[in-house]
């Protein structure tokens, strides 16, 4: 089993990219074509999505980009580029100088350096609604305080309003911030915050399905997606109607291969799973006004091979009136393939050879995104008309096992005949 598994990937690291073996291609026309007076080389980059993910090997390993057509191709070094870390880099931070000062609680905290908006308030407590105050400075003692605003937390799990201890801070770098908790959150409630570094611009993220199909079975509102193989899925959006105005839902997601449904209860696999919850709160509660959303989650991490996936996400209504759910999107973060073009050439992105291993620039290696990048557009996928099939490379016995098995067993039977009939040609000890 080792050795024939040493020998596909033998013949896998020896597979080269050859025009001929891709099944599909797309024309990709470079903005710098079109320029007037394009530079001689322009960094651009190509949006990837969902189809291109479904039809390439795992990983996009088997994508090549060409420049020119034809005899004249020659293959062009490029790198994929996610603008975001799916995963935010996130900090927590001890409260510093906890106590009470003219009937509220404060505390300090020391930030890291950078740029930061969002820090999350770690406050043990429960059932309460709080102002909290922030001001920062760039010295521990002895710097001018810059206010940055009055933030409402809450935790209205009694009312079934779920909970959010995050304030929404304006873009800041400073070293330090001062908190005073105007509501019942005492000192010892206050464990420290959690701050998100800031990102250069937002996340964006890219639909890969969508569906308002929703069935209702007992307290609990469902919807699924079934994807094609190699697709990734990092956040789940929901877009509610009006109704209900607030609402604090929890949120299970389950993904199996896509196959499970054919599959009887035996023989189903485990399944990825992931939880979440969507909340949405606006309005004044004891003169306060509270205005909060939280309307997508994270996607469970999903490797099911080269199996499609099955994707069940089902939201926990209570006691409460379902959601007036519009749509539920499966969204991916947006890669895109960044390459240099030559003013004038024309670029063709190929896929669809399972044998090929991802290639390995330096151009990958080395590369930084310019922020002026222009964004190419790639065409419609189409069938490569040169595509013939790549000549099978295993061995004779790979290529035949079944010729194998038999040759053994002719032997043993050959060997036992032989075994056999000398046994009887021998003749017995003498009396």
């Amino acid at each position: 089993m080792k050795l024939k598994a040493a020998m596909v990937l033998l013949a896998v690291a020896a597979a080269t990219p050859e025009v001929q073996y891709f099944r599909y291609e797309r024309a990709i026309v470079p903005v710098a074509a079109a320029r007037a007076a394009p530079p001689a080389t322009a960094q651009e980059c190509v949006p990837l999505d969902a189809g291109l993910y479904a039809r390439a090997a795992p990983g996009l390993a088997d994508v090549r980009l060409y420049r020119g057509t034809g005899s004249q191709s020659q293959e062009t070094p490029y790198a994929i580029y996610e603008a975001e870390p799916v995963a935010a880099q996130t900090r927590e931070i001890a409260a510093l100088n906890v106590g009470s000062r003219g009937g509220e609680t404060v505390f300090d905290a020391a930030m890291p350096e950078g740029k930061y908006s969002d820090v999350d308030v770690d406050v043990k407590a429960e059932n309460f609604l709080a102002t909290v105050s922030v001001s920062g400075r760039q010295a521990e003692t002895g710097a001018a305080e810059t206010k940055l605003g009055v933030y409402t937390i809450f935790d209205l799990t009694s009312q079934k309003l779920g909970r959010s201890t995050v304030l929404h801070l304006p873009e800041s770098d400073f070293r330090y911030l001062h908190f005073a908790i105007a509501g019942p959150v005492k000192p010892e409630d206050v464990a420290g915050v959690t701050v998100e570094r800031m990102s250069q611009g937002r996340q964006p993220y890219v639909t890969v399905a969508e569906t308002g199909n929703v069935v209702q079975k007992g307290h609990e509102s469902t919807v699924q997606f079934t994807l094609p193989a190699h697709v990734p899925v990092d956040r789940i959006e929901f877009v509610p109607g009006a109704q209900p105005a607030n609402f604090s839902r929890a949120v299970t997601v389950k993904v199996a291969p896509a196959a499970v449904r054919e599959m009887t209860e035996d023989e189903v696999p485990r399944t990825a799973e992931g939880y979440g919850s969507v909340l949405r709160v606006h309005g004044t509660h004891d003169g306060r006004r509270i205005d909060e959303e939280r309307l997508a989650i994270d996607a469970p991490y999903v490797d099911f091979s080269d199996a499609g996936t099955l994707w069940t996400v089902t939201i926990d209504n209570g006691d409460d009136a379902p959601l007036d759910l519009r749509a539920v999107r499966l969204e991916m973060a947006e890669r895109k393939l960044c390459f240099d073009a030559v003013a004038g050439a024309s670029y063709t992105l190929m896929y669809g050879d399972a044998a090929l291993a991802a290639p390995r620039y330096d151009y990958a290696t080395l590369f930084t995104p310019d922020t002026n990048a222009a964004q190419a557009t790639p065409g419609p996928e189409q069938a490569n008309p040169e595509y013939t099939a790549r000549p099978d490379a295993r061995p004779f016995t790979e290529k035949h096992p079944g010729l194998l098995w038999a040759a053994l067993i002719l032997v043993v039977l050959v060997l036992g005949g032989v075994a056999l009939r000398t046994a009887k040609d021998t003749p017995g000890p003498s009396a």
